[in-house]
């Protein structure tokens, strides 16, 4: 049943897969199913470390019992540019709508970034979420504010004065610095710690583990960030060049 719903057999046999250590392209190959299900199936209801077969498919099962409730609400499928299939983008997007919560990003504000990361221009207004997402402006508004907490999105008016929120080449950029910049922030409360409770004690020489350990990274970070920033200002026309430091031959 390549098209159809998936069973609970066959969720039993996606945690059996997924305990075994096998990649999301085997299980869908023995259970003659597309990738992006299994990978959906699996991100939406636990992720690889925490999903349970029975628990995903009472899940499927309220969805779909919610999902009948508000039909008449759906909106039809937009019409997709570059002759897209709009069935796949709409999967894709709830893929990776569940691949930005299970990174820590709470629910809503992963839909407005999942919306504003697939669109073509990088850039929509609050009435084009409100009608993607189903949801109400205040919910919006609330997200972007989040996403701008964490520079992940950047606000601009177009010609018409409209405010539009744009994910734009640079934004992955600056939250990798602002990320960075937080683990300095840690690494420097962590060694005032030392001072306090006593470098030759226990809980000062973790302290300083800890800053040491956070202090590289925080620093490896943004070192990377800055060397492989044109990496973000590459269009589809520009010949793809190798990574900086990649040895390759």
């Amino acid at each position: 049943m390549p098209g159809g719903r998936l069973t609970q057999q066959e969720r039993q046999q996606i945690a059996l897969g997924l305990a075994d250590g096998l990649a999301y392209a085997e299980i869908a190959r023995r259970l003659d199913r597309p990738t992006s299900t299994i990978t959906r199936e699996v991100m939406r209801n636990g992720g690889p470390t925490s999903y349970r077969a029975d628990l995903a498919h009472r899940a499927t099962e309220r969805r779909a019992h919610r999902s009948r409730q508000s039909a008449p609400r759906s909106p039809e499928a937009r019409p997709q540019a570059h002759g897209r299939d709009p069935e796949a983008v709409r999967e894709y997007e709830e893929v990776l709508t569940t691949v930005f919560m299970q990174s820590g990003m709470p629910k809503m504000m992963s839909g407005v970034m999942a919306c504003l990361c697939i669109s073509d221009s990088g850039s929509l207004t609050a009435a084009d979420l409100v009608q993607r997402l189903q949801v109400s402006p205040a919910t919006v508004s609330k997200a972007i504010a989040f996403l701008e907490s964490q520079n992940l999105v950047r606000r601009e008016r177009d010609e018409g004065r409209r405010e539009r929120y744009t994910v734009d080449a640079d934004v992955w950029y600056q939250s990798m610095m602002a990320s960075a910049r937080a683990t300095a922030q840690i690494v420097e409360t962590a060694r005032q710690g030392v001072g306090v409770l006593g470098a030759s004690t226990p809980a000062g020489t973790r302290l300083e583990n800890i800053a040491r350990f956070l202090d590289y990274v925080s620093e490896s970070t943004a070192r990377a960030a800055e060397q492989a920033r044109a990496i973000l200002h590459t269009t589809s026309e520009t010949p793809r060049e190798a990574a900086p430091d990649d040895t390759s031959a």
